[in-house]
């Protein structure tokens, strides 16, 4: 029998599979594969499914059939109980060498799978945490907090003038290993902070540890905070563990700091969000080339070619493209029939200001129509506009993002994963490098109908303060709106099927108001009609319906008749009688109203011949 030899230091891990909850186990050796990772040992009894999904690559197919063939994978029993459409199984007859923990994954689900991930423990921790740090771009970036170490300002008594940045350690035992994977660093917390710190501070801790330890490398940019002002420098030295006063800095990283800092006021937006983040380490990576534009410098990773600021030769670097709206045109003006175009350019500017608007008034006043020529003028096109529309039983998980079932076309099986709703899609998309200057539009049709606190959730938040970011429900990902996201609300006010908008949501928004009654609503049907060549009498009817109305909210909009089936034999007097008295039908209800006889075509034009 073959000999298997476990990779020191890691336990069993474990797979279940959806639907029976049958099990597979196994471990990592010490001998590489050839994709350059551990094998991984696929333990006698370990229970997969049998049928192979249409993705599964052709050597995983091969390994399967083979396995198969010679007797390592056989039907499994039927358990007492089970059900008739429950899925095949096989079971492992004998332990099973794989050429990664990756195939050992194909090899239990039948399709192409993560092994890294898909590998737990028995108490849920990720294969991942046993695996030294792979690959990683050659120069990242990194806030160190430690203006506030256990009241202690160390940026301002030791960091500058010292020329390091450190994190506390005050408990950890002597480090063995110069890079310890994250298991390891779980295995010395627990020990070491054994009483002196919660399951959630440990957890932290560890995060926080492995990215100091092992992630970072010497020429990283190293940013921390204090006074409202942004220090940059550049990682020189590995990481060392020493003794300090109280335990304040035991663990250390010598950086070369650069001698001008950055009032926060004057720090560009995406670096602001990415501050705001509560944790003591954070990846700034993705800001890297803001920070570059600070300092003016173009980052090197020899720490040689520093000179005496901490700082390193410039060079040209791209200029950044600024997020702007474009300007409102004549042509614009002119399809939408809007004579003043300073109303135009007040919708712009609230835009640039607010980030959010919400257009409201009674139906057929074109407020979604409106919103949507608005969305794809400003964001420059249909592609970088999104539309939901809300009703009463939209959520946070419809809308952001949430726990959803997702069914395999061709096994039926269902489980439930992390879906990203419309709001996420846009966001995660206008965040993307690259994209800071493109403006992106959400439409939000109806914004009235749902429950916004339900909706919106802790975004509401993040609505009114965009430099900040939050922690979120589901995912745990530290999250902001992008500066270049814009939100467009359209309102009913005819709907008194909802509650009234809450304060919180006017405080949010800049509110647009679109009545018949007022521009730019006020006169378009009969700017329409001329333009279309038609008869002004469906303007001058319409001006008189809702001369009649006491409740501006309930006036009918110009929408109603700027349709071509209006326009046909009889079009204007069915549109009438089917499409506007009903409406008022429902406003006078209950009054007794003969609704045809003060609001039909015959009385309007006995009125107003």
């Amino acid at each position: 029998m073959p000999q298997f030899d476990r990779l020191p230091g890691t336990p069993e891990f474990r797979v279940r599979l959806p639907q029976d909850g049958a099990e597979a186990r196994g471990h990592l050796l010490v001998e590489f594969g050839g994709n350059g990772t551990y094998k991984f040992l696929l333990r006698e009894g370990s229970v997969v499914t049998a049928e192979a999904w249409p993705g599964l690559g052709r050597h995983a197919r091969r390994f399967r059939a083979e396995l198969r063939a010679d007797g390592a994978l056989v039907d499994a029993p039927a358990a007492p109980g089970r059900a008739l459409d429950a899925p095949a199984r096989w079971v492992v007859t004998r332990d099973v060498e794989c050429n990664s923990s990756s195939a050992a994954a194909a090899l239990v689900y039948g399709y192409d799978a993560s092994g890294p991930e898909s590998w737990r423990t028995a108490e849920g921790h990720p294969l991942a945490d046993y695996l030294p740090t792979g690959w990683r771009p050659p120069r990242k970036a990194w806030l160190v907090r430690g203006s506030n170490v256990s009241g202690h300002n160390l940026v301002r008594r030791s960091w500058l003038e010292e020329g390091f940045v450190s994190l506390s350690g005050a408990h950890l035992p002597p480090l063995e290993e110069s890079d310890p994977t994250k298991s390891a660093l779980r295995r010395i917390v627990e020990e070491g902070y054994e009483g002196a710190a919660s399951y959630h501070q440990k957890q932290g801790l560890v995060d926080e540890l492995h990215a100091f330890l092992t992630q970072m490398r010497v020429g990283d940019t190293v940013a921390t905070f204090d006074d409202d002002r942004l220090h940059v420098g550049r990682i020189t030295g590995e990481a060392a563990q020493t003794a300090s006063p109280g335990g304040l800095s035991n663990l250390r990283r010598t950086v070369a700091w650069r001698k001008d800092s950055h009032a926060y006021e004057e720090l560009p937006e995406e670096v602001q969000q990415k501050l705001s983040v509560q944790h003591d380490v954070v990846d700034l990576t993705g800001v890297l080339d803001a920070l570059d534009g600070l300092t003016g410098q173009a980052e090197r990773t020899d720490p040689a070619a520093a000179d005496d600021t901490g700082g390193y030769p410039p060079v040209e670097r791209p200029a950044q493209r600024e997020l702007r709206l474009p300007d409102v045109t004549g042509e614009l003006a002119d399809e939408l029939l809007v004579h003043d175009r300073a109303w135009l350019e007040e919708m712009r500017e609230l835009l640039v200001d607010e980030k959010q608007l919400v257009l409201y008034g009674p139906p057929g006043t074109g407020k979604t129509y409106l919103a949507m020529k608005l969305a794809e003028h400003f964001g420059g096109g249909p592609e970088q506009v999104k539309i939901v529309q809300f009703h009463p039983s939209y959520a946070y998980e419809d809308f952001f993002e949430g726990f959803r079932p997702v069914a395999d076309p061709e096994t039926r099986e269902v489980a439930f994963r992390l879906t990203a709703g419309p709001l996420r899609e846009l966001a995660d998309l206008a965040s993307r490098e690259g994209n800071g200057h493109v403006p992106y539009f959400l439409i939000i049709d109806e914004i009235n109908r749902a429950n916004l606190a339900k909706v919106f959730g802790e975004l509401y938040f993040l609505l009114e303060y965009r430099k900040k970011s939050v922690r979120l429900t589901y995912s745990g990902d530290d999250f902001w709106l992008p500066p270049n996201l814009f939100v467009i609300g359209t309102m009913n006010t005819a709907d008194r099927s909802i509650a009234l908008v809450d304060a919180a949501m006017r405080r949010r928004f800049a509110f647009v108001e679109l009545s018949p009654r007022t521009e730019p609503t006020a006169g378009l049907l009969a700017r329409w009609l001329e333009r279309e060549g038609k008869d002004p009498e469906p303007a001058r009817l319409l001006d008189a319906l809702n001369s009649l109305m006491d409740d501006a909210d309930f006036a009918i909009g110009p929408s109603y008749l700027m349709k071509p089936g209006v326009y046909r034999d009889g079009g204007l007097e069915r549109t009438w009688r089917t499409k506007i008295l009903p409406l008022l039908e429902e406003h006078h209800y209950g009054e007794g109203l003969d609704v045809a006889a003060r609001y039909g075509l015959d009385a309007l034009r006995a009125q107003h011949p």
